[in-house]
């Protein structure tokens, strides 16, 4: 078992980043007054650790005892029938999935699965009519009509069902569904948080962990404790016992975005657009995320490029995450190069020079 999952806190009492709110979590289902919740916050924060704790928090060790399934529904959209198919992971009590992973079809898959829960209220130890919990995860990936149903949705069932909701961007949810639920901002761990976070792992497997080389994994990790811990057992399988000047090696995913942004700066051409977009589709079929790729290869060539430019590149990186929420993300991945490789008469848009910090070069024809 990766250490990751080994020690995620299973309880709101073992969290030890984000104490705080793990307490006031803690209050609010004393309290047995839960309402709707909606953790956002930046990706490795620890937003799903917190969650699986007030599950089990609520419902006892019966939330971990979950089960993985291909559910297949059938929606009848008027004029049609549509088989929609997705993975939920359930317990008796909650039931979690992503509706984003159903394209434009996300709307129909909000309104079935809540509408068949409601059907299916769990019986308390006390004979009464419980509740169940709809974790639905990347809220902020839903399309504008999800929304609206989730919206609808949530209002009718509110005896019946509680949603938690999580999602990187809350600016990315409607107004409309923030309003009904408690907003709970998840911040990424502080580096000192991390080191304290992996200085307990490493007493856990009796490691002996020198400060400088916890701090440099803490640096490296942007603040991610999922890769600060990643990180950390890889470094532990390729070489022990630990030095400060360790090296920590990237992700081969970065290393290859890396290359693509070393491809674009050094030739702009329409054989270089080719061989990079299907680096492009490389990354994709190995489940890197798009956006993260995107942001990640932007990242790279805001180190290249003079500062009269970088405004240019950052804008069409914005319009391309920006139309994203509206077709498919593999379009405006791959063509993301585009206005930074072809001359104004090939491409669809206007495009910009790009000059590298050290030999400017202009686009080809």
């Amino acid at each position: 078992m990766l250490w990751v999952d080994k020690y995620r806190p299973k309880t709101l009492d073992q969290v030890i980043v984000h104490q705080d709110i793990a307490q006031n979590l803690k209050k609010l289902v004393t309290e047995q007054d839960c309402p709707h919740l909606l953790f956002y916050g930046p990706p490795g924060s620890g937003k799903k650790t917190l969650i699986m704790a007030l599950l089990r928090q609520v419902f006892g060790p019966g939330a971990e005892k979950v089960k993985v399934e291909n559910k297949t529904w059938k929606i009848d959209a008027g004029s049609r029938n549509i088989d929609l198919e997705l993975t939920t992971l359930s317990s008796a009590n909650h039931v979690e999935l992503s509706p984003s992973d159903a394209g434009f079809q996300d709307r129909y898959v909000v309104q079935e699965v809540i509408k068949e829960m409601a059907k299916n209220r769990p019986i308390d130890t006390k004979g009464k009519r419980g509740f169940k919990v709809l974790v639905l995860n990347e809220v902020d990936k839903l399309s504008r009509e999800a929304q609206h149903s989730l919206r609808r949705t949530m209002e009718k069932y509110s005896a019946s069902c509680r949603l938690i909701l999580c999602c990187n961007s809350s600016s990315k949810v409607t107004e409309a569904i923030r309003s009904r639920c408690l907003n709970i901002r998840i911040n990424s761990p502080t580096e000192e948080q991390i080191v304290k976070v992996l200085e307990f792992i490493a007493k856990k497997e009796g490691l002996q962990l020198p400060s400088g080389f916890a701090t440099r994994l803490a640096e490296k990790s942007n603040r991610s404790l999922r890769r600060a811990i990643l990180s950390f057992e890889t470094c532990r399988v390729q070489q022990y016992p630990f030095k400060d000047n360790q090296a920590i090696p990237a992700m081969d995913w970065e290393e290859f975005v890396f290359e693509i942004a070393s491809d674009i700066m050094q030739e702009q051409s329409p054989k270089r657009l080719f061989q990079v977009r299907g680096k492009l589709y490389e990354l994709l079929l190995n489940c890197v995320p798009p956006v993260v790729v995107l942001k990640r290869l932007l990242y790279e060539l805001l180190k290249r490029l003079d500062a009269e430019i970088k405004h240019e590149v950052c804008h069409w990186a914005a319009y391309y995450v920006s139309i994203s929420f509206q077709i498919l993300f593999i379009v405006p991945l791959v063509d993301f190069p585009s206005p930074l490789e072809c001359s104004a008469q090939a491409a669809y848009i206007q495009p910009p020079l790009i000059r590298a910090n050290s030999d400017p070069v202009a686009l080809h024809s």
